[in-house]
């Protein structure tokens, strides 16, 4: 989003919690600002008011939702036109239509698309599902009425597990979408999972820039994009083109959306599933066979231009090879895909021809929080063919260094070298159904260990007999003599603590030379780099020298008590301050 601003000369606004503070994308914008102050990490973004009034306050002219939290939330869209700002997105009232998944099922219907058996309205409680599979069977989906990215699913395979599903169903559309609706559906067995993306303009001019095959996933959750689908059958293409534009017109969208739909593989059959009235995470593989970059698109729409001022006529959107993306997560596949956290230590990444990658929070030294999605890049390649798209890819990943977190790199490869992936045969089970991608090949993370070993014995010296006969490393420090007996001089230090900081700053305002100096070579010599660190006791034998000849200096940087020696640790707190 920031880099589409920047492109075309628009200055750009950036909000954060407290727990993205030091997030990349502040870098980004010109302008960030502190939202949801006091508030826990996921309802700061949801504080509608409080965005609001950030926005107010800053003479802000249009809001993009970006991907999740109020992306598809209408009352947030209602509340931005009201304020007078633009929502860079569907009007609230289409978007409360499409944004509802029981509210677009009904607008499905009349529209004439085919649609999945379920309920035409929210459940209100959990013995209305019980009810529904009594009398319809099971496998069924409960699923969030608001929101998307596999949140708030749940499959109901028995009839004494729909209370227990509804409630972690439920939850989970409350905790991320601040609304706990759940209608019910058939379950469709391995389906593929095909959606369509749209954009659409005020005028009334509506166009696909063709579809997404999105039927890698696990627990819903998209875990491999293809632009375009593969193997489909070119009139259940046209069909679900069709569907989609033809479902937009009739409710009257604007600016970009997905059409999700399911198709059963032994049938042909293809059937209306929800609509994301936003753009999706996995909008890049569209763009790189389209060459229609959506975001500036979404901006200008917003803006007042049509399509037809922009260059896109339905008849001018072709595609040209394929594009795959994968979801790169600091999970580990190996543990059920836990997430992990931490600071990241090292990070290069694969790049190339043909080689895209969409990332805020990936670098050295970055904070992966346990508060947020644990996407950490997207990577996307474009080839010619699937499978030399597939290569290049696998190629990109197997490039990557990630050290500090896990990562779902090596899962990654294993689906994409799969020979049901590569056949273009995957549906939405295809995870479940292969044990074996689960067969991780471990990092042997050989450049780390070897800067450890080396970081180590250039400051300890060798520990171990080595095949050189190179004995063990003697680091003798011989400190500079100091008066026998005498205490330092008298510093500024002395003044503060005898005197008081009034005292203190007296002083500094008095003295003749007007440059005051801060010491840091105790804090840098032992704080660092690993091959550049000084051992603490080695320290300690030149303090005395320090305090005699360097009392004139203004501070002194040095390290904290916590790492001392323990012997040093176990002297009086008095000596210890006065040495240092």
């Amino acid at each position: 989003m920031f880099r589409a601003c920047t492109e075309l000369g628009i200055r750009s606004v950036a909000i954060y919690s407290e727990q993205d503070k030091m997030q990349i994308h502040r870098q980004k914008a010109d302008e960030a600002y502190l939202v949801g102050q006091g508030l826990d990490p996921v309802a700061a973004y949801l504080d509608i008011p409080g965005i609001i009034k950030v926005a107010k306050t800053n003479h802000i002219d249009a809001i993009h939702p970006g991907y999740g939290f109020l992306s598809e939330r209408s009352d947030f869209a209602a509340a931005c036109t009201n304020a007078g700002i633009k929502f860079i997105g569907p009007k609230s009232e289409v978007m409360a239509r499409m944004g509802d998944k029981v509210a677009a099922r009904r607008s499905a219907i009349e529209a004439g698309l085919p649609v999945i058996p379920g309920t035409d309205h929210a459940l209100s409680s959990p013995r209305e599902a019980y009810n529904f599979c009594q009398e319809n069977g099971t496998p069924v989906m409960l699923k969030a009425a608001f929101g998307g990215g596999g949140r708030g699913m749940r499959v109901v395979k028995r009839l004494e597990d729909v209370e227990e599903q509804f409630a972690r169903a439920q939850s989970e559309a409350i905790k991320a979408f601040g609304n706990g609706e759940i209608f019910i559906e058939r379950f469709v067995g391995n389906p593929r999972h095909i959606e369509v993306q749209i954009m659409a303009d005020s005028a009334g001019n509506t166009i696909h820039l063709y579809e997404r095959d999105c039927s890698v996933q696990r627990r819903h959750q998209k875990v491999v994009e293809i632009a375009p689908a593969p193997v489909l059958d070119d009139q259940l293409r046209k069909k679900i083109l069709r569907d989609a534009v033809h479902l937009c017109q009739h409710v009257g969208y604007e600016n970009a959306g997905t059409v999700e739909f399911l198709v059963d593989p032994s049938t042909g059959e293809h059937f209306f599933m929800e609509v994301n009235a936003r753009l999706q995470v996995e909008h890049t593989v569209t763009e790189e066979v389209t060459n229609v970059d959506l975001v500036q698109t979404q901006i200008k729409v917003a803006d007042g231009q049509t399509l037809p001022e922009l260059g896109m006529n339905q008849q001018d959107i072709k595609t040209n090879g394929y594009a795959i993306q994968c979801r790169l997560t600091t999970e580990d596949p190996a543990k059920n895909f836990q997430p992990d956290t931490g600071r990241i230590e090292v990070f290069r990444s694969g790049e190339g021809m043909g080689i895209r990658l969409d990332s805020a929070s990936a670098f050295a030294g970055a904070i992966v929080s346990p508060h947020y999605d644990s996407l950490l890049c997207k990577v996307i390649a474009r080839a010619n063919t699937l499978e030399s798209t597939a290569a290049k890819l696998s190629r990109s990943l197997k490039e990557f260094r990630i050290r500090g977190v896990k990562t779902n790199i090596p899962f990654l490869i294993n689906v994409l070298s799969h020979p049901e992936f590569l056949n273009s045969s995957v549906d939405t089970h295809f995870i479940d159904d292969n044990p074996q991608l689960f067969d991780l090949k471990p990092s042997q993370n050989r450049a780390q260990k070897l800067l450890n070993y080396l970081g180590n014995v250039l400051v300890n010296g060798a520990q171990t007999p080595i095949v050189t006969n190179v004995a063990p490393a003697e680091v003798a420090i011989v400190p500079p003599e100091t008066p026998a007996g005498a205490d330092p001089p008298v510093g500024l230090r002395e003044v503060l603590v005898k005197d008081g900081p009034e005292a203190f700053a007296k002083a500094v305002r008095n003295r003749q030379c007007k440059t005051l100096l801060t010491d840091t070579t105790f804090r840098d010599a032992h704080q660092s780099l690993l091959a550049t660190r000084v051992r603490t006791h080695d320290l300690l034998k030149i303090s005395p020298f320090v305090s005699h000849k360097f009392s004139n200096l203004y501070s002194m940087g040095k390290f904290e008590f916590s790492t001392l020696s323990k012997a040093e640790r176990e002297r009086p707190k008095a000596d210890r301050a006065k040495r240092l």
